[in-house]
């Protein structure tokens, strides 16, 4: 015992012994202690739940993308303004999977697009106001030298999807399907 504690025992007793109720309490914080330390070691050994968790569902994607025929979601950034076009997907690497750039037209005219400065082959998808598609680029290869090459249809579009190289054929996109957009404000 220490001789603070000593002390704080022999408080308020005449004959200058110990009390009893510090040494038991010290004797009780002891084997809380040891209680709590065995719970613990038991938890940290891999006790069985009662209950086995039920697995939950993924939270829907959040933000724009685009649902293509085959029923699956992808994605997408947008691009709206004239400088997010010219930029679109210029010295990416890679594309996550199911994903890909939405670019939006004010206007329904012919767009053409080029592949100067991407690094990945992709699929470019054009549609209309109501996401029917018009026309679709498979596999379209990056640009190695100048000129580039223009792909694209020589009708009227308000959009063009760009996706990774095989993935239209892959989730039943073309000419005359629907891709439908969510959440695209």
């Amino acid at each position: 015992m220490s001789a603070l504690a000593r002390n704080a025992g022999n408080a308020g007793n005449a004959a200058g012994t110990p009390r009893s109720g510090v040494r038991r309490g010290r004797r009780g914080a002891f084997l809380g202690a040891a209680i709590l330390a065995s719970g613990l070691f038991a938890g940290s050994c891999g006790a069985a739940p009662r209950e086995t968790p039920k697995p939950t569902a993924a939270p829907a994607a959040a933000g724009p993308r685009v649902v293509l025929p085959s029923g699956a979601a992808y994605k997408v950034e947008l691009a709206r303004t004239p400088e997010e076009q010219v930029q679109g997907l210029m010295f990416r690497e890679s594309l996550a999977e199911k994903s890909g750039m939405l670019f939006l037209f004010p206007d329904n005219t012919v767009h053409q697009f080029w592949m100067k400065n991407t690094m990945i082959p992709l699929d470019m998808i054009w549609m209309d106001r109501e996401g029917k598609v018009l026309f679709v680029s498979e596999n379209t290869p990056p640009c190695k030298a100048d000129p580039c090459p223009t792909y694209g249809p020589n009708q009227p579009a308000t959009s063009v999807l760009e996706i990774a190289a095989g993935m239209a054929k892959r989730e039943k996109v073309e000419v005359g399907t629907v891709i439908r957009f969510v959440d695209v404000k």
